[in-house]
């Protein structure tokens, strides 16, 4: 299985696990059996692997051009890019009970949400970015489709993800939890200074994991 057949199976597969896997009644089902935590780790092993594999998929794909390379192509790359690290590091550890991807909910202060009071879904904004960054710079429809359907997917989650947690929470504790406006959370600085090498082992790391230079 090769070019298309390939790349259209790994889509396949991709979406299956990203819709069958928690929906009940088999989430219910696989939490029983693996615990919170045991879901969750076998979960995103799974994705991450199963990411990979689009990827490769995208890049075996026949190369068809959609438009041609410019050099703010790669800087709007890596502004994106630069952000999203950013996000995820102010977001990281933080209890946000309005999405998936925080820690400690229970301790979520709606009076001081940190990133949460102005981006309620971090995780899902990262791959928006992520996604959005790269669709500029890769310009064949193998990664356009790829990267577009990305972004697609994680601005339609935000609004899937706000739907069943308001649902979940009933709108009182919707409105209540939601009210506040963002801060920095504590230890800001070394949060956004560890986003920024972050940003710069992934640039470093591109050339041997990816293939293009990324960094001049």
């Amino acid at each position: 299985m090769t070019g298309w057949s390939e790349y259209a199976a790994a889509w396949a597969v991709f979406l299956a696990s990203h819709a069958l896997p928690v929906r009940p009644p088999l989430r219910p089902w696989l939490v029983a059996r693996l615990g919170a935590r045991g879901f969750t780790l076998a979960y995103s092993a799974l994705s991450i692997a199963l990411l990979a594999w689009l990827i490769g998929g995208a890049g075996r794909a026949p190369y068809l051009a959609l438009w041609q390379p410019a050099p703010w192509q790669t800087l709007a790359a890596q502004a994106a890019m630069l952000a999203a690290c950013l996000v995820l590091a102010l977001a990281l550890g933080r209890p946000n009970p309005l999405s998936f991807g925080g820690a400690r909910d229970a301790a979520f202060d709606p009076d001081r949400p940190g990133i949460a009071g102005w981006i309620r879904h971090p995780v899902l904004a990262v791959l928006a970015l992520w996604a959005a960054g790269h669709l500029a710079a890769n310009g064949d429809l193998a990664h356009a489709l790829m990267f577009g359907g990305f972004c697609a997917f994680a601005l339609l989650g935000m609004r899937m993800i706000d739907f069943r947690r308001r649902r979940e929470l009933g709108d009182a504790d919707w409105v209540r939890l939601a009210r506040g406006r963002g801060h920095l959370p504590p230890g800001w600085p070394w949060r956004l200074a560890a986003g920024a090498a972050l940003w710069l082992a992934l640039g470093l790391a591109h050339p041997h994991v990816i293939g293009p230079v990324v960094l001049p």
